[in-house]
């Protein structure tokens, strides 16, 4: 987990990261943990809609009952979660793919806010690797 070990130790930026590990997330959330972050985790299998997209992010980040599911709400709830947390977000490439533009305006959002890990393939965002 050099990549992750990195980012938790303050040698990489928090923002937005490919990253290709293949580590089980229960692995990935007790390394976040231990090292005293916050952890959430997307599984993007079934996010495939501006819907679904909301609706893991809020459960994700655990976002009050009142979250306006768009853009302007998730900058607005975004402020509530701590700054330090780590977002693991596996099989991103169908929202990525449904919807690039709202996609890329979280991924925006989130990455001014949190570390956000991309683990699969998908398509080309200009995003750097953790790895």
């Amino acid at each position: 987990m050099s990549g992750l070990a990195a980012l938790l130790a303050g040698r990489s930026e928090p923002g937005a990261y490919l990253w290709h590990a293949t580590y089980d997330v229960d692995d990935v959330r007790h390394t976040v943990e231990a090292a005293g972050r916050p952890f959430a985790h997307v599984d993007g299998a079934l996010v495939e809609s501006v819907p679904e997209l909301h609706g893991a992010l809020a459960a994700a980040l655990g976002f009050p009952d009142w979250y306006g599911r768009n853009l302007d709400a998730l900058a607005d709830c975004l402020r509530d979660v701590p700054a330090d947390t780590v977002l693991l977000w596996d099989a991103w490439a169908g929202a990525a793919r449904a919807e690039p533009r709202v996609f890329k305006i979280a991924i925006g959002l989130l990455a001014a806010r949190v570390s956000v890990l991309l683990r699969g393939p998908g398509p080309e965002l200009g995003l750097p690797s953790l790895d």
